[in-house]
């Protein structure tokens, strides 16, 4: 592969509003880093509800030519803006690498799928096809449409810049809703990149806006009259108040939370299998994904097999400015990330769990002013300590030792998170009553990291999700459209007289 071009823009960054860059009315500016140098990229303008006001009376105004528009135009749109994506992906990903921090070639894959949910969203034509059924009674026909709900709003995280808000918007937009996103201040040029792409697309003005922003902006979406629906990724506590405040203001809300994902590592597991799934789920994108394995469940006596393989491997992690090819993991997205995830491995020490490898204060050569931190890995944890209980979202593995299938089984399901969940055995029957068992919403026999496939739909369980449906797939239509049953007769079957009791089929 040729060494990719980096993301190197200065310009600040401004809302997009109306089919075009809009300038924040705040007058609030928040900068934007290089997390691999440390240093301020750009700066970013802070919206406010004014400008919240005016994205939403713009969706709204697009709104109704759109929903009119044929799903089949709709869905044409969406192929072209798949084909953009498609010429424009590395751009993409040096884009994420830049501000996020995360090594370009997982940023690829980063953008390879959201691109699947852009590839599922083209099936609009079948995705809004209703139920029909011919004489529910006599001279009577029954029928379903579903129809778009109108302004939708998406708040996403800054771990996935583009693939989370690629499970939103397309759906969202395909389905006839015009749409505001709120991306996350750390990295919210890709949010830019995919409105200038929409419009060349053919997409009309206002019916994807973005509006830059903190919690001001946040609170204006929640409490608007006019935004009826909003999709969040991002923590847990901050998913509990956006679904709270939402479904108060009426609204239709999905809010996806934190997690603190298992791996159950059998005796029988292939041990080098498990390792490798352990160092790329726990490590990978610097342990800032919500499906990042972080706790280790070792079986019997399997850990004494393993810690020292996992210890070794965590200690080569090729730890390097994202732009390298060969980089392996980059740096945290910010200081104030590091520095929580380093205090979190003081904690682990203050409660008595073994410490194997300590990553705290990685220096990388010709970058020392970046946030990097190590790849950490803890083993002899209990159940009762904050680095068991808490998601830490760093490279901090944290090993707990079961007795038996059964025990760890329990560990899991104890556990107030229910994301993501694998269970690595060579054993057939271990591995079907560890699926139908466990009480977890997304599982992996031997798949470290098993993030759905676009027409599947991404949610987790218990404190995982606030909500009923899941993000993207079938749940993801189902969300931004509403179902409208239709009976229908003619006059020549309809009989003479008033019918006072309930119709019944006859």
């Amino acid at each position: 592969m040729a060494a990719p071009v980096a993301f190197s823009s200065s310009k600040d960054i401004t809302h997009y509003i109306g089919g075009a860059q809009a300038e924040a009315t705040a007058g609030r500016n928040q900068p934007v880093y290089n997390p691999a140098t440390g240093a301020v990229a750009r700066q970013l303008q802070l919206g406010s509800a004014a400008d919240v006001d005016k994205a939403v009376a713009v969706a709204k105004a697009a709104f109704p030519a759109w929903a009119d528009a044929p799903p089949l135009r709709r869905a044409r749109v969406m192929f072209k803006f798949l084909e953009l994506l498609n010429q424009h992906k590395d751009a993409l990903a040096a884009m994420i690498t830049a501000e996020h921090g995360k090594v370009f070639t997982d940023a690829q894959g980063e953008v390879a799928r959201g691109i699947d949910i852009v590839e599922f969203a083209c099936g609009a034509n079948q995705l809004l096809k209703g139920d029909y059924t011919e004489q529910v009674s006599t001279g009577m026909d029954n029928w379903t449409m579903r129809q778009p709900l109108g302004v939708v709003a998406g708040i996403t995280p800054f771990n996935f810049p583009f693939m989370v808000p690629m499970w939103m918007a397309p759906l969202a937009i395909v389905t006839g809703n015009a749409f505001i996103l709120k991306p996350s201040e750390r990295d919210p040029s890709p949010s830019l990149f995919i409105a200038d792409l929409f419009k060349q697309a053919g997409l009309p003005d206002g019916v994807f806006n973005v509006v830059q922003g903190d919690k001001v902006v946040v609170d204006a979406l929640l409490h608007h009259p006019d935004v009826r629906a909003l999709s969040f990724v991002g923590s847990t506590p901050i998913a509990q108040y956006i679904y709270q405040t939402g479904a108060a203001n009426g609204k239709r809300v999905q809010a996806l939370g934190g997690a603190k994902n298992h791996m159950v590592v059998m005796p029988d597991a292939d041990i080098e299998q498990a390792v490798d799934g352990l160092i790329g789920a726990a490590y990978g994108s610097a342990g800032e994904r919500c499906m990042a394995i972080s706790v280790a469940v070792l079986v019997g006596d399997v850990a004494d097999k393993i810690i020292a393989k996992l210890a070794e491997r965590a200690k080569a992690l090729k730890i390097k400015n994202g732009m390298e090819l060969d980089a392996e993991m980059g740096p945290i997205v910010s200081r104030e990330a590091r520095d929580r995830i380093e205090n979190y491995i003081a904690v682990g020490v203050e409660e008595g769990a073994t410490l194997v490898v300590d990553g705290r204060g990685h220096q990388v050569t010709g970058f020392e002013g970046g946030f990097f931190t190590g790849g950490t890995l803890f083993d002899h944890v209990t159940p009762a300590m904050r680095i068991y209980k808490e998601e830490i979202f760093g490279p901090v593995l944290v090993c707990v030792r079961a007795k038996d299938f059964a025990e760890a089984v329990q560990l899991v399901n104890d556990h107030e998170y229910g994301n993501g969940v694998a269970c690595y055995t060579s054993d057939g029957n271990v591995a079907r009553e560890f699926a139908r068992r466990i009480q977890v919403g997304m599982v992996g026999i031997n798949v470290p990291i098993p993030v759905p496939m676009a027409w599947h739909g991404f949610g987790g369980w218990k404190k995982s999700l606030f909500g009923d449906m899941h993000a993207y797939g079938e749940e993801g239509v189902r969300f931004y459209t509403k179902q409208k049953s239709v009976m229908q007769r003619w006059s020549s079957s309809i009989a003479k007289g008033a019918e006072f009791v309930m119709p019944t089929s006859k």
